[in-house]
């Protein structure tokens, strides 16, 4: 693979990234995995926001290496033809899910499941993978790390998320991803690099999925008629989002410039540069639908691995 990244999303609302109507008690569900049912966030999705970020998609502003960067459709009046953009996103997938949790307010919950495609992931983009991920030996366990002490626990180390209870156990090894985890996440903010420790808690894969699938924000919506000032006939429905807190992460890579022969000199960058210039600093964003009513603000970061 080249020069490659990790990118974090981390959701400071609820995020609708929808796949349209189905059957079923919510209208509009968000997307999911098909395999493990988990909300993923598609990667094309991400460069599209990307693009407009940096307003590549303008085709007055779009300069050379934009254009090798994100693609560009056919422009006869400046005879170039279209070409494939040389950034490529993986889908986002689910790290960390924020669960209502009796003590602490909420948890950060993931699972052996998501570390450990993480941990692929991470040696993918040449990162340190923080260690092996611990086992959860039972659904009635929940493993919290060894330090900070956990605002989960009660003193009768018992950890309370929704309407379960679990057996808190400290783990050395979760400690380990959870300090790593807080770095990448929230690099260089120290407060928030602790709040995240103190709330991160490892479920077994099968709780986590019970939650995957629960501890969604479903929201019910209306439109009023202006004639009547009240619903409208058949204008109640109902929004899956991805709740505020959810962490994703994804791989990111510049691959091949698609460009014609002598227009290579004209983006001034190679590969590992163009990926310097989009994929360096902390990016707020609007991810998704429903913006006007403060859904989809997210925030994307980016961490080189340690052969990079």
């Amino acid at each position: 693979m080249m020069a490659s990244r990790m990118y974090w999303m981390h959701a400071l609302t609820p995020v609708h990234i929808g796949t349209g109507s189905q059957v079923g008690y919510v209208d509009l569900p968000i997307a999911r995995e098909r395999a493990t049912n988990w909300p993923v966030v598609p990667g094309s999705g991400l460069k599209g926001v990307m693009a407009e970020n940096f307003e590549a998609a303008d085709a007055e502003k779009r300069t050379p290496f934009m254009r090798a960067a994100f693609g560009a459709a056919d422009d006869e009046e400046k005879s170039q033809e279209a070409n494939a953009g040389a950034l490529v996103f993986t889908d986002g997938r689910l790290v960390c899910l924020p669960v209502r949790s009796v003590l602490g307010t909420f948890a950060w919950a993931t699972t052996p499941v998501a570390l450990q495609r993480l941990a692929r992931d991470l040696r993918d983009s040449q990162h340190p993978v923080p260690g092996s991920v611990p086992p959860v030996e039972s659904s009635s366990v929940a493993l919290i790390p060894d330090t900070p002490k956990s605002k989960l626990a009660s003193d009768k180390n018992r950890v309370y998320l929704a309407d379960l209870d679990f057996e808190a156990r400290a783990s050395k090894e979760l400690g380990v991803w959870a300090t790593k985890l807080a770095e990448w996440i929230f690099a260089g903010d120290k407060e928030w690099q602790t709040v995240f420790r103190e709330r991160l808690v490892l479920l077994q894969d099968d709780t986590f999925g019970y939650f995957a699938e629960s501890a969604t924000e479903i929201s019910t919506r209306v439109r009023i008629s202006p004639e009547t000032k009240t619903v409208a006939t058949g204008a109640l429905w109902t929004e899956e989002a991805l709740p505020a807190e959810a962490v994703m992460a994804g791989l990111l890579w510049c691959d091949k410039l698609h460009v014609k022969k002598g227009h290579r000199e004209q983006i001034g960058m190679d590969e590992e540069q163009l990926l310097n210039h989009f994929c360096k600093e902390s990016l707020p964003l609007q991810v998704g639908g429903k913006a006007t009513v403060g859904r989809g603000r997210v925030r994307l970061s980016f961490s080189k691995g340690s052969g990079q």
